[in-house]
């Protein structure tokens, strides 16, 4: 008996593991991001607008007065993420229930259909994680003379994305914090 109780309190932390898992698979990771380059602000901004749309991003709007510029994105959710969700739900309900079914055996194989709310871990991660992105981009400075100075805010994975691929095309360049974080 004892050690059917200390396999559910196991089972138990394995659920509460998932449940975290879910929150932090589709937590929203918008961080800002303050970029340099040596290269006139017209040049910049025309690379970072045709790589975004390339990308898929569609512009939004623009605020000439505050020199800001704004895109937006849909995010789709990774299926075979939700694939591994859904069939680690299922396994771990498995367990619970085969726990349940030694520790209260008048339940009989009732407890084994808890396997069944797998998928729900898979539709709820699916639901969470698919959602419209928006990358702002201001100007800060903008001197023909010294380059120009940027602040972008965006997914953290973006932002990533456009310092190791647009970046070294358009001269730009950060204190590379997002590509030192492990996070």
């Amino acid at each position: 008996m004892a050690s059917s109780s200390s396999t559910l309190l196991l089972t138990l932390l394995m659920a509460i593991g998932l449940v975290f898992f879910l929150r932090a698979a589709s937590k929203d990771r918008t961080t800002v991001l303050e970029m340099r380059s040596s290269r006139p602000p017209m040049v910049v901004l025309a690379g970072l607008n045709d790589w975004l749309q390339q990308r898929g991003w569609q512009p939004l709007d623009g605020d000439p007065d505050r020199r800001q510029l704004r895109f937006r994105a849909q995010v789709a959710a990774s299926p075979a993420l939700a694939v591994l969700l859904s069939l680690l739900g299922a396994l771990g309900a498995s367990c619970l229930g085969l726990v349940l079914r030694q520790l209260l055996p008048q339940l009989h194989w009732w407890p084994l259909l808890l396997a069944l709310l797998g998928p729900l871990a898979g539709w709820l991660y699916q639901r969470r994680a698919q959602r419209a992105e928006c990358l702002e981009l201001r100007l800060i400075s903008h001197d023909n003379a010294t380059g120009s100075a940027l602040r972008l805010r965006a997914h953290r994975d973006e932002l990533i994305a456009l310092e190791l691929e647009i970046g070294p095309q358009l001269g730009l360049f950060s204190n590379r914090s997002l590509l030192s974080s492990p996070i």
